[in-house]
């Protein structure tokens, strides 16, 4: 049967492929076969893909009320560069 490890272990060991690592320094470090590894890797990334991640979900309200900073900034943006040509025309 094969060695069981826990769910921490795995997520470290994924996070640090994440961060640049390679299977083989992985592997050799924590005595993990590549395509252990490799499954985790894989396991983790189909996870994420399928669990939508809750703090980059916005919601309705929330979308709203950008959406209306959004204008209010548009609008103040409007506003500086129409002051800028006119005092760029008294000036110059």
């Amino acid at each position: 049967m094969g060695k069981k490890y826990g769910a921490e272990f795995k997520e470290q060991i994924v996070k640090e492929y994440a961060q640049g690592r390679s299977y083989a320094s992985l592997s050799l470090e924590y005595g993990v076969s590549k395509s252990t590894i490799s499954d985790w890797v894989n396991q983790s990334s189909k996870e994420c893909q399928e669990t939508p991640n809750q703090s980059t979900l916005v919601t309705a309200k929330e979308c709203h009320a950008l959406q209306k900073r959004i204008a209010e900034l548009e609008k103040e943006n409007l506003f500086l560069k129409k002051a800028a040509a006119f005092f760029a025309r008294e000036i110059g």
